[in-house]
């Protein structure tokens, strides 16, 4: 089928970019998103111009590398999908495609589709370890963990950190993602020492990297390959008031018995 393509091209991050159309004629629809980049890339490679850059690694939706715009939406029309998952046969024969780069100032863009999403790294660091000595390691069994919250806390911990639900928001918070950094540990007993202070230096650490605030818009929730729920930023809002209270300082205590 043929296939159009509208693509940002940019050299680097300090050129300017533009919008560069492609036409493709023999895109097959069994090809995955990606494949059909690299079949336009061995086309641009052999006509001697510069392929698209674009970020990938496994390809099977697990790494979170990939990830871009299309026709405005992250990672494409299909629900629950990354870009690597995404097959062309969810397109018609002549559809004319826009693709561009997660767009937010926490991921300054590097050449064409990629973004440096290092920050999402960051805040990851920044939420430490468990450093409680514990001895030697348990058997799995050894601590029992009500499968209610042993699943919220596994559906938290599927976050692939890819940054879609950054490119969707209209603020470009980060707050489902770090959410759900802070929710899959602070769930579990394992999470416990560490609790409050991981919720404070992990938003501490959001805010730094220039991330905006979450208004509930919900759009990240609808772009997120791994179907995160928003109900973790509002945990994550708990956690952080409850540890921003508790770690207050002590006032002296005016007066006295008389």
């Amino acid at each position: 089928m043929r296939i159009v393509l509208n693509i940002w091209r940019q050299k680097n991050a300090a050129s300017a970019g533009k919008m560069v159309r492609y036409e493709m004629s023999d895109v097959s629809e069994h090809m995955s998103f990606l494949e059909m980049l690299d079949v336009l890339n061995e086309t641009l490679i052999a006509k001697g111009e510069e392929p698209v850059a674009f970020e990938h690694d496994c390809r099977e939706g697990i790494c979170g590398s990939c990830g871009f715009m299309i026709n405005g939406v992250a990672h494409g029309p299909m629900p629950g999908t990354t870009v690597c998952q995404l097959h062309m046969r969810h397109f018609k024969d002549g559809d004319e495609l826009v693709l561009e780069p997660w767009r937010a100032s926490a991921f300054p863009i590097l050449k064409d589709l990629m973004c440096d999403r290092g920050s999402l790294d960051r805040i990851i660091a920044s939420g430490g370890y468990v450093s409680v000595n514990s001895g030697s390691a348990p058997d799995a069994n050894a601590l029992p963990i009500a499968k209610e919250t042993l699943d919220r806390s596994m559906d938290a911990a599927a976050c692939i950190g890819c940054g879609a639900c950054v490119a969707a928001c209209p603020n470009a918070s980060a707050s489902l993602f770090t959410s759900a950094k802070i929710s899959h540990l602070g769930l579990l007993p394992q999470g416990q020492p560490e609790r409050d202070d991981r919720a404070l230096r992990m938003v501490a650490a959001m805010n730094e990297e220039g991330f905006g605030s979450c208004t509930n818009i919900g759009e990240c929730e609808a772009v997120c390959p791994k179907r995160i729920p928003m109900e973790f930023i509002a945990r994550m809002n708990r956690d952080y008031i409850s540890a921003s209270w508790t770690s207050r300082p002590l006032k002296a205590e005016v007066g006295g018995a008389g």
